[in-house]
């Protein structure tokens, strides 16, 4: 890729692309197909890269850019990216620094160690259904491998030892209004969660999208009884 840069900001451009993998070449380059620009008057670079048909990024400049690079959060393996579509690189970047502060710096060590452990908990729990739901509880907020938890990483080996599956839980949840905002937090989880969602006539699109993908969906009559399914089963009554 080509970077035209000066200043600080093409350093910071110039990092960014290196810790990322990136090589860097000339502007003349023929095999490079993406461009960054970081310079005080960019439009006449810009528009010489894009007329070779490279697709460039232009640092603080949205309506010159034919991609973004949002703002990147590394824990080892794991990466959060912020982004805004260009709109505003700094609130991408103080988001991030937020959540630098949330995440425990052994979040990537908690993802090394679920990876080594794949084929123990296989063996464990043989169908995915089941696995899936140990897991699940034991990262959920609280749970013995929380996140957020800077011990959790330290704890996979004893539970893995001990971890079974969530069972089987009947859950309903009475709606208040069609507004999915109006759900706290622990009825997004559990919609989040659920391996059965079971709806009455009235339930809002916007809120059954709330709930897991895969979840097997069931629609009842409205005040009849949630038929009984294995995993955790959410019932949405309609307001």
């Amino acid at each position: 890729m080509i970077l035209l840069g000066e200043g600080e900001a093409g350093e910071a451009k110039r990092r960014l692309i290196e810790r990322a993998g990136g090589v860097i070449a000339g502007e003349d380059s023929a095999e490079a197909r993406l461009a960054f620009v970081a310079l005080e008057d960019p439009d006449a670079a810009a528009a010489r890269l894009k007329a070779r048909g490279l697709l460039v990024n232009v640092t603080d400049r949205p309506d010159l850019c034919d991609f973004t690079v949002p703002s990147l959060l590394e824990r080892g393996p794991v990466q959060v990216a912020v982004g805004t579509g260009g709109v505003s690189a700094g609130l991408a970047k103080a988001l991030r620094l937020r959540l630098e502060a949330l995440l425990p710096s052994s979040l990537g060590e908690l993802a090394t160690g679920l990876n080594s452990i794949r084929g123990a908990l296989k063996a464990r729990f043989s169908d995915p259904a089941d696995r899936r739901r140990a897991l699940d509880s034991a990262l959920s907020q609280g749970g013995a491998l929380d996140p957020l938890d800077d011990g959790s990483a330290a704890r996979i080996g004893d539970w893995l030892e001990t971890a079974s599956s969530a069972g089987t839980a009947t859950v309903e949840i009475r709606l208040r209004s069609s507004d999915p905002d109006d759900l706290t937090l622990r009825e997004a989880r559990l919609l989040g969660s659920a391996d059965c969602l079971v709806t009455e006539p009235g339930v809002p699109a916007e809120i059954i999208l709330r709930a897991r993908a895969d979840a097997v969906r069931v629609d009842i009559p409205k005040g009849t009884p949630a038929p009984v399914a294995d995993g955790l089963v959410v019932v949405l009554r309609s307001a």
